[in-house]
């Protein structure tokens, strides 16, 4: 299927809502202490889109329930938000996506709740960093393949596990739209980038093997070896320079 190139005119309608999915995570980040429920999070997240005139592109989306995804530890993604309280020393992974004026933002960061080990710390912080330097393969004229190619080598370099079934994508009318990006691949493969795209960058990485499973709610996808997993995402638009991060504000490191 074709890859949408977007207009002027909708590009800065992506850019609008990637600033509110950035506001409704910058803000939802800063809830990530001991004591508070995932539940407790979620509800926020519906009040700050409500604020910013924006909702939820995920609640509804193939029935998922959640305004968002949190992720707890050895949760990679699609975490839904309940009872569960938040400890000293977990990492949790907010997962964010908007939809302003028809259009979709979409966002994620891992946020440490108190101090974390060490080999969680340097996970996260890698991770981090891997997706900033894929950011710069996202201009014209460069095949998607160096993009994923790049992750995948950093991420096993450093003694990491790649995910492999679940995969960033195209985004803006629609949560997910062509191409699907992997965090793993060749050098010179899929297809060329045009200006105009409009990319959601998101490696996941283990922190022991590559495997996952879904559990029994039929969402939440955790690592096979129950060792931690990081995800940070960026809504990315193509150009014939330097790629333009949508989900503008600061991750949080």
């Amino acid at each position: 299927m074709a890859i949408p190139i977007k207009t002027p005119a909708e590009i800065d309608k992506m850019r609008a809502a990637g600033r509110a999915a950035a506001t409704v995570l910058d803000r939802l980040a800063k809830l990530v202490v001991p004591g508070v429920t995932t539940g407790e999070i979620d509800r926020k997240a519906g009040e700050f889109m409500a604020e910013l005139g924006c909702r939820s592109a995920f609640l509804g989306y193939r029935k998922f329930p959640g305004q968002t995804c949190i992720s707890i530890n050895e949760e990679v993604v699609h975490g839904i938000g309940g009872e569960r309280r938040l400890a000293y020393g977990d990492i949790v992974k907010i997962d964010t996506g908007v939809i302003l004026d028809g259009w979709i933002g979409d966002t994620a960061t891992t946020v440490p709740c108190g101090a974390v080990d060490p080999e969680t710390e340097r996970l996260c912080s890698a991770t981090k960093r891997i997706l900033e330097g894929a950011i710069p393969f996202a201009v014209a004229g460069r095949r998607l393949g160096d993009l994923s190619n790049y992750i995948e080598t950093e991420a096993l370099r450093q003694g990491f596990g790649v995910v492999r079934e679940f995969v960033g994508h195209g985004v803006g009318r629609k949560l997910h739209e062509e191409p699907q990006i992997p965090n793993y691949g060749r050098k010179g493969s899929g297809p060329k980038l045009k200006a105009g795209m409009t990319l959601a960058i998101e490696p996941m990485i283990n922190l022991g093997v590559e495997g996952v499973r879904i559990l029994d709610d039929g969402w939440t996808v955790v690592t096979s070896d129950g060792k931690p997993s990081s995800h940070f995402e960026h809504t990315i638009l193509v150009t014939e320079n330097e790629p333009e991060v949508l989900t503008c504000l600061p991750l949080i490191a």
